[in-house]
């Protein structure tokens, strides 16, 4: 079980391929926040819904000075349909080996259903300009979770 990140920690540096196959990094960012949220699966409706939310939300997350990456064990290839179905505007990119989901807290043991299963932890975190965390959310909810971080990060319309 990858232990969760705290605010004051160093968030991780990753390095993972977009939908396109072009490598995104954490370090490409530096001097913005970002904001970092994790979902199990492109094209699924739970997914769908949160990665909607976010490009919604995009102009005024942007305007505020936050850059938004998702983050899914997806390749390539399923993050471009996604995106192409859903007409969305976020950073996806893919990691398959879970290294970034693992080190940011984001896989493991979780209950679905009511029975535990181990897989993506649904979880977003917001990264200062200077690479820390400034946030953590550990099991949220697709529906709502953008709106609730809009009001926590204090982000006004």
């Amino acid at each position: 079980m990858s232990e969760r990140l705290q605010p004051g920690d160093t968030a991780p540096a990753f390095t993972l391929p977009d939908a396109d196959g072009n490598e995104v990094s954490l370090a490409d960012h530096k001097g913005r926040k970002v904001i970092v949220y994790f979902y199990p699966a492109a094209l699924t409706p739970g997914c769908t819904k949160q990665a909607c939310d976010f490009t919604d939300n995009l102009d005024l997350l942007t305007g505020a000075g936050y850059d938004v990456i998702g983050v899914s064990p997806d390749k390539p290839e399923k993050l471009a349909k996604f995106r192409e179905k859903e007409n969305l505007k976020v950073t996806l990119v893919g990691d398959p080996d879970k290294t970034t989901l693992e080190a940011y807290g984001a896989f493991g043991e979780k209950k679905l259903y009511g029975k535990v299963v181990t897989g993506v932890i649904r979880s977003t975190i917001v990264v200062d300009e200077d690479g820390k965390v400034e946030h953590a959310f550990y099991n949220v909810k697709a529906t709502g979770h953008v709106a609730k971080i809009i009001r926590d990060l204090g982000v006004e319309a």
